[in-house]
């Protein structure tokens, strides 16, 4: 039994090496063949590995990094095996999440001098932005945490509805007002709320269209500045929600959302159903924000913490 198994409970851990076979299967069935015939890391084994890591999401610039630093322990180590380059890319891509992602938690936690904690969800519509609120509030709940919601996504019908289904099933209150109101009034009264209720946790959910990059940047500009009229210093966590399934295009999703406010926290949703795995390391490295939660399955406890040893053995097991 490995280190990391003996540390986290044995059926998260199994829901993890369950929702990330396909992209760890598909890997390495190409890197097997990459380096089949070979006893050595050459120049040909490094470039089938680059072409492998591409294909995998994780990305040109990370691919690149990652390559480049297994380059240095080759020239160092004069002779590498191929059946010793699981364990360096295991080595490298660790180290790589290491630079972001410096915590290592297993439990859904927020920081106990900030009550309530407000944490605005940001993300395109589809990525799982409201599934991932309520699996949130559903944790949260489960600490102990008095949790309030709030649909600031006010111009989808769909989106408040859904949120709303979301907080009767994890019996959390929500605030919500008619479609086409003004989302900063809803999170001004969602933190209006929270506050009398002496909630520990806000969770407040946005609109995701990209079509308008300015009118977005100014909808959540706006939102945040309500929501300090309430609550010094909120925002204390921007998460944007990603589709791990889309590969590089939750990369410019990334691009897009980093540019039009501050990102403090990434979820990346639906690994379980692709192959895709590698951009949680690619989109990690590239934009410098911590991952702070995946989802590897539909049931209400699928989403977990991310913790970067835990994803790294499940990946490379």
């Amino acid at each position: 039994m490995s280190f990391f198994k003996k540390i986290f409970s044995k059926e998260k851990k199994e829901t993890l090496d369950k929702g990330l076979e396909k992209s760890k299967e598909s890997f390495f069935g190409k890197l097997t063949k990459a380096v089949a015939g070979k006893s050595k890391v050459d120049d040909d084994v490094l470039d089938n590995l680059e072409e492998i890591l591409v294909a995998s999401d994780v990305g040109v610039d990370t691919t690149l990094k990652i390559i480049d630093r297994i380059e240095a322990r080759v020239a160092k180590d004069k002779y590498v095996g191929t059946d010793e380059l699981n364990r360096i890319l295991r080595e490298e891509i660790a180290g790589l999440l290491s630079e972001t992602n410096v915590g290592n938690e297993t439990e859904f936690t927020i920081p106990k001098d900030k009550k309530p904690y407000v944490i605005m969800v940001v993300g395109v519509n589809g990525v799982g932005k409201t599934t991932t609120i309520g699996k949130l509030a559903s944790q949260f709940k489960k600490q102990g945490l008095k949790v309030v919601l709030g649909a600031a996504d006010t111009f989808r019908a769909a989106a408040i509805d859904q949120l709303q289904v979301w907080a009767d099933r994890t019996d959390v209150p929500i605030v919500r007002q008619e479609m086409g109101s003004d989302p900063a009034s809803v999170a001004f009264d969602t933190l209006k709320s929270a506050v009398t209720q002496d909630a520990d946790v806000v969770i407040i959910d946005t609109a995701g269209r990209l079509h308008n990059k300015v009118n977005l940047m100014n909808e959540l500009t706006k939102i945040k500045r309500v929501m300090q009229k309430v609550v010094d210093n909120s925002p204390h966590d921007v998460l944007l929600v990603l589709d791990g399934s889309t590969g590089q295009n939750a990369f410019e999703q990334a691009k897009q959302f980093t540019k039009a406010t501050e990102v403090t926290s990434l979820a990346v949703t639906k690994l379980d159903g692709t192959a895709k795995g590698g951009v949680v390391i690619g989109i990690s490295d590239q934009f410098k924000i911590p991952v702070k939660y995946i989802g590897v399955g539909e049931g209400i406890d699928d989403l977990q913490v991310f913790n970067k040893h835990e994803f790294v053995d499940s990946f490379f097991k």
